[in-house]
Parts: structure tokens; sequence; C-alpha cells
């Protein structure tokens, strides 16, 4: 049952959301680990392959308990086709740049969000009047365009491949967040997340069987696996379920805003564990990234109140 509607903090929402923060902050220090142990394709396969074990016996309860409708297989397929790609340039990126840039650079993704809520969403399209939305939208692509252009290594091969992967996988994960939306508007995170686990595992599988070199997971050290274990726990089978619950209990905005700290949280990871530093000015833009993507995000809780007030 959702808490009251007197109720200012909801502490179920907040506990998933901030432990969702935590999962996702970690997750691209492990991946950026694994490039110097496996490929790719083959870590990708490896990783949600764990997330969709740690999610089936939930997959095979709910069958068995009639909380499973199935409907679900087909509403699934909609949005696994956007994960397994940006999935694909997601981790291909880490190869090419270091963690702290990269989620920068994916955090651009509520430009495209924003993009595809107005087209799809007719309740969103007030925000085409607000100045605020405007100026958010503004402010995160300068972020974007000085994060990119202040980097020490701007226009090298790698470093443009990897800046390329990572505003691909920023556009795949609005796609997949929307498509998300529309179709699991009334089904259980955890159903739905298990579902499209399998999904896309799958749909890595192939990629990895084509492109990748699955023997090498034969040679791995229980170092490396206990990385592939827990980033995939972590980083995916728990970080999605616990986002989408808490946009289920208090909406879309609040989650939205907490999750742009986590470049703060990755930054220390990687400068900890990697040695990553951003320049004072990528630092700069970076911030004027999330700010603008925050007063974007922030417009639609006012369009909510507005819409209610009619």
């Amino acid at each position: 049952m959702d808490a009251p509607a007197t109720r200012k903090i909801d502490p179920a929402a907040t506990s998933a959301i901030l432990v969702a923060i935590a999962c996702w902050a970690g997750a691209p220090i492990f991946i950026k680990l694994l490039t110097a142990e496996v490929d790719s394709w083959t870590q990708n396969v490896l990783r949600y392959g764990t997330a969709c074990l740690f999610w089936l016996p939930f997959l095979f309860y709910a069958m068995r308990t009639g909380r499973f409708q199935k409907r679900i297989w087909w509403l699934a397929l909609l949005p696994s086709v956007p994960n397994i790609i940006l999935q694909a340039f997601w981790a291909a990126a880490f190869y090419h740049v270091d963690p702290a840039f990269m989620d920068l650079m994916v955090k651009s993704s509520v430009i495209w969000i924003a993009a595809f809520s107005l087209i799809f969403f007719e309740q969103e399209r007030a925000l085409l009047r607000s100045k605020r939305f405007w100026s958010g939208m503004l402010l995160s692509m300068v972020g974007v365009g000085g994060v990119i252009l202040y980097h020490p290594e701007f226009k090298t091969p790698d470093t443009t491949i990897g800046t390329g992967m990572a505003l691909a996988a920023a556009f795949g994960w609005a796609i997949y967040a929307i498509t998300v939306k529309i179709t699991f508007k009334n089904v259980d995170s955890r159903v739905g997340f298990s579902v499209i686990s399998l999904y896309t595992t799958l749909g890595l599988a192939a990629l990895a069987w084509l492109f990748g070199d699955m023997s090498v997971a034969l040679n791995l050290s229980a170092k490396v696996w206990t990385w592939v274990i827990v980033s995939a726990i972590t980083g995916i089978a728990l970080s999605h379920v616990l986002y989408y619950a808490a946009i289920k209990r208090i909406g879309a905005t609040i989650p939205s805003l907490a999750l742009l700290a986590t470049p703060i949280f990755v930054y220390a990871l990687s400068y900890l564990v990697l040695g990553e530093t951003l320049s004072l000015r990528q630092g700069l833009f970076g911030l004027i990234l999330l700010f603008g993507a925050g007063v974007s995000i922030w417009s639609q809780q006012h369009l909510g109140k507005a819409i209610s007030r009619r």
C-alpha cells in the first residue's frame, strides 16, 4: 500500500532509491576492472546472465502462484530490444573511457527522455511552454559539450570512440526507460524485470557467440568471478527493480533527481580505485550538466501540480 498523502517522506521509497544509487555507483568501477580480463561481449552476458539467475526463482514462484500474467512475455519484448543495444554500448565504452566521464555522459539521457516524453505522453506536452524546462535542457546540453571538449585527450581516436558509445548508451537508456514506463505501468517491477533480464541475457548471449570469446570465462579467477557476481547483483538485478519500485511509490521526479548524485560517487570511487581525475573545467561543466538535468526533471513536478489544479 502506498504511503498516505499527508506523509512527506516515504521510508520504503527513500530506502529503495538510496540503495539503488549505491548499487549504480559501484557498477562502473567493476565494469572497468573487468575490461582487463574479458571482452565487452563476454562481460555483458556474464553479468546479465548472473542477474537473470538471481531473479529466475522469483519468476518461477510468480508463475506458480498466479501472480504472473502471460501478456508479460509479449510486453517485455519492447523494452528488452533497446536494453540489449544500450548494454552493448554501455560496456564497450569502458574499454575506451573512464567511469566518471562515462557516467556523466550517460546522464545526458535526460535530454532524450524529455524529448520522447513530449512525443508519447500528451500530459507532458505542456512542458513546451515551460521556461524552467527549456533552461534545464540548454544547461544540460552545454554541460555535455563542455565535459567532452575539455577532456584531456579530446579528439584522440580512443576517446572519440568511447564518447560516441557513451552517448549511444544514453540514447538507448532513454528508449528503454520510456518503453518500460509504457509497457509495465501496472506490472510488478520484480516480475517485469525478471522477464526483461531473461530476454536481454539471450540477446547478449547471441552477440557474445558472434563477436566475443566465451571460452575466457572458463579461466577466470575467483576474484574476477566475484567482480562479475557482485556487479551483476547490485548493478543490474537489485538497482533496476529498486529504482522502478521507488518510481511506483512516489513518482518519477524525486528518484530521477536523486539519481543525478551517482556521478559524484562514481568519481570518488574511480579516483580511489583507478586514479581517474577530471579537469577543473570538466568538473564545472559536469555540475552544469547535472544541474540542468535536475531543473528539467523538477519542472515536470510543477507541471503535475499545474494539471492537478485544473
